[in-house]
């Protein structure tokens, strides 16, 4: 799968769905006060930008490639020492996660201070499988409960969460899975009560974690 997530490298680093936002404000926000970062499947690389701009020592990971990181490595697997980093970050590729509890599990490890995970919110199965139609990668997205069991069965306190509606681009957001044809037509069905105006509206949810 990181092969294609290779090949999908230069649509994400070009796509305003992930190069801009609130959410990204956000990170930017609640990373006052940490001097290094380690920035988690990091994708087209916003979340490192924004915080080197900031003036942030930013390590990036990913498991594809072709996204350039500075360490190719899972999310599950991250080769660093306990505490290496004051924050650590991943913003909009949890879904994307193989096990996801034994990732935030290794965040948690990898970070001295805090965790900040932003991702899709769970909004309904009818969601969830035109996600895994557009795009076969998408393991799942997750509620706030979910996320708070399981940073909290990683020693985390949440201490802050917020919630963005987030409206994307329809066709652009097809394309940058290649989904065309049947599967197109069934993931506009299914989403088809989020969709308007040429673009479908998600939730994010923003979660703020320290260590105990």
């Amino acid at each position: 799968m990181s092969g294609s997530w290779s090949d999908r490298a230069q649509a994400y680093r070009e796509s305003a769905a992930h190069r801009e936002g609130p959410d990204l404000d956000l990170i930017v926000e609640w990373a006052q006060g940490a001097n290094t970062a380690l920035d988690v499947a990091t994708g087209g690389g916003h979340v490192a930008r924004r915080l080197r701009e900031t003036g942030l020592n930013v390590v990036t990971t990913d498991a594809a490639p072709g996204m350039e990181p500075d360490v190719v490595c899972r999310a599950e697997d991250l080769p660093f020492a306990d505490g290496s980093f004051d924050l650590v970050v991943t913003r909009v590729a949890a879904h994307h996660f193989d096990v996801v509890a034994a990732a935030v599990t290794e965040m948690a490890r990898v970070a001295g201070d805090r965790l900040i995970v932003v991702d899709a919110l769970y909004s309904g199965d009818a969601l969830e499988e035109a996600e895994r139609l557009r795009d076969p990668s998408h393991v799942r997205s997750y509620s706030e409960e979910e996320w708070r069991a399981m940073l909290k069965e990683a020693r985390l306190r949440v201490a802050d969460v917020q919630i963005f509606s987030y409206p994307v681009e329809f066709q652009p957001w097809l394309d940058r899975t290649g989904c065309t044809g049947d599967d197109a037509a069934k993931v506009r069905e299914l989403a088809g009560d989020r969709i308007a105006d040429g673009w479908i509206t998600f939730e994010r949810i923003a979660l703020k974690a320290v260590k105990r």
